[in-house]
């Protein structure tokens, strides 16, 4: 049960973060968006993940 808490945890985390990088991209063309929505998706879900699993 504690895995699946961890991974919900990892979702929700994944999804705010996403949807908060794509609504405040700019115009830059350094990085295109689908990379910039890529590189915190993983950290995001990495991030909600690993807290949930070594807070308890």
């Amino acid at each position: 049960m504690g895995l699946c808490k961890d991974f919900v945890n990892g979702i929700v985390s994944l999804v705010i973060s996403v949807a908060i990088t794509i609504a405040l991209a700019g115009d830059d063309d350094s990085y295109t968006l689908s990379d910039v929505a890529l590189s915190v998706a993983i950290s995001a879900f990495l991030s909600g993940f690993f807290t949930s699993y070594f807070a308890e």
